[in-house]
């Protein structure tokens, strides 16, 4: 559904409840926002801004409710977004434009709705294995933008899931969703409290016969990365922005590959390095004449 500027008198929407205050409803909006915890605890995030709500409508995300600006114009894309989420039983909130703005996190002017959406299990079973497998695991990332500007990475340069382990921001935060561009909806994300689940999983894949490779990277690493063969089945290890990669990473890495550098900067930012590495899997597998999704 493409987003179209014109504006249209707006249709009575049925079945809704309205916000018109800072009540405990809308109290508990502004959680999904900025409390992690309560956040993870109730299942639900806030998705904002037009491309990752429409992602949201073609997968299999369980949207809850959609929460719609009092207004008496309302674009075309608008109205049948309303109508597509209504549809499947989603509940409707008619909700005040300076509430809004508030939960859209703009300063110019609400947006025209908002989803809330259930946040998917944290189960690696929704990691789709294939003969060309590329993943990229995220050691205790600090920053939400650098894992939704990684999930866009991985999105676009043919990787097939995430994985966050130990104690990480939060993929789900509005900030990492944002950096994502609507990436963080399709591509399938996967919180782990450690390092073990995903060497239990490694190790359960590799007894299957998927001969897959943890790939470590790393300011210290052996092999430039040009020289690491990546057309194989590949778990791409990112480290700490601040403190790299664990020695727990470390260890299980069947390799330790690093950027060579010029200029005087010693590394780079955890998602350029990412997106470089992501870059160069993509390049020998088209050279190889093997296709990613």
């Amino acid at each position: 559904m493409p987003h179209e500027h014109r504006q249209q008198r707006a249709k009575p929407v049925s079945n809704t409840k309205a916000v018109s205050t800072r009540n405990a409803t809308f109290q508990y909006w502004e959680t999904l926002l900025g409390n992690r915890t309560k956040r993870n605890r109730a299942g639900e995030m806030i998705v904002q801004c037009v491309r990752p709500i429409n992602l949201v409508l073609e997968s299999d995300l369980e949207v809850r409710a959609v929460l719609i600006t009092h207004t008496n114009r309302r674009s075309p894309w608008a109205s049948e977004t309303i109508a597509a989420v209504q549809a499947t039983g989603a509940a409707s909130w008619l909700v005040a434009p300076e509430l809004m703005t508030e939960l859209g996190e703009k300063e110019e002017e609400p947006p025209e709705l908002l989803l809330i959406v259930a946040i998917p299990a944290d189960d690696l079973s929704r990691l789709p294995i294939s003969a060309d497998a590329l993943f990229v695991a995220l050691d205790r990332p600090a920053s939400p933008g650098n894992i939704g500007s990684i999930v866009r990475s991985v999105d676009a340069l043919g990787g097939h899931g995430v994985i966050v382990t130990g104690h990480a921001a939060d993929p789900y935060d509005p900030r990492a969703l944002r950096a994502s561009t609507g990436s963080a909806i399709m591509t399938p994300t996967v919180r782990l409290p450690g390092i073990h689940p995903a060497l239990e999983w490694i190790e359960k894949l590799r007894a299957d016969g998927v001969e897959i490779q943890i790939v470590g990277t790393a300011e210290d690493g052996m092999h430039d990365v040009w020289d690491v063969d990546l057309t194989k089945p590949t778990l791409l290890v990112t480290g700490n922005e601040h403190s790299g990669m664990s020695a727990a990473w470390k260890e299980t890495c069947d390799v330790l590959t690093r950027i060579p550098m010029t200029g005087h900067a010693s590394s780079l930012n955890a998602a350029n390095a990412t997106a470089a590495i992501l870059y160069e899997a993509t390049r020998q597998r088209r050279t190889a004449g093997r296709t990613t999704h």
